[in-house]
């Protein structure tokens, strides 16, 4: 299994970017542990030319929070363990647990992103629909 770091670690070290917390208040991104991203499958969809499914499991450590950001892919989101706080084009946040489950479509924006946890990790699985060679995180200025 090829493991890297995305939802933030080589963004926010390129775009210098800050992380913002609930409270309003940011912090510099460095300072908050960043996502690790498995690619577990990536498949071509022959009847949707240009389209692939792409799987990932998202392990978020203790107090992991992710720059806004958008996918342009239809995301489906399982979670696994632990508890994530997700939300979306800055909508009230949700807090998910084991078997709770989240849509994030194309066209939305990913404002909120993170553990609900400082103590444990979380994990959460998530499908996209999304264009071939496009990336999977794409950050919002």
């Amino acid at each position: 299994m090829r493991m890297f770091k995305t939802f933030g670690l080589l963004l926010l070290l390129a775009c210098g970017a800050a992380v913002a917390h609930p409270t309003g208040k940011t912090t510099p991104a460095s300072t908050a542990p960043m996502a690790r991203v498995a690619e577990l499958m990536t498949k071509a969809l022959k009847d949707y030319p240009g389209k692939e499914g792409k799987m990932i499991l998202v392990t978020y450590p203790p107090g992991s929070v992710d720059p806004v950001h958008r996918h342009y892919a239809h995301a489906f989101v399982y979670v696994l363990e632990g508890h994530i706080v997700m939300g979306l084009n800055g909508d009230k946040p949700v807090t998910l647990g084991p078997g709770q489950t989240f849509y994030e479509g194309p066209d939305d924006v990913h404002t909120v992103g993170r553990n609900a946890s400082k103590t444990r990790p979380a994990k959460f699985v998530v499908f996209l629909l999304k264009d071939q060679n496009r990336p999977v995180l794409i950050p919002e200025h």
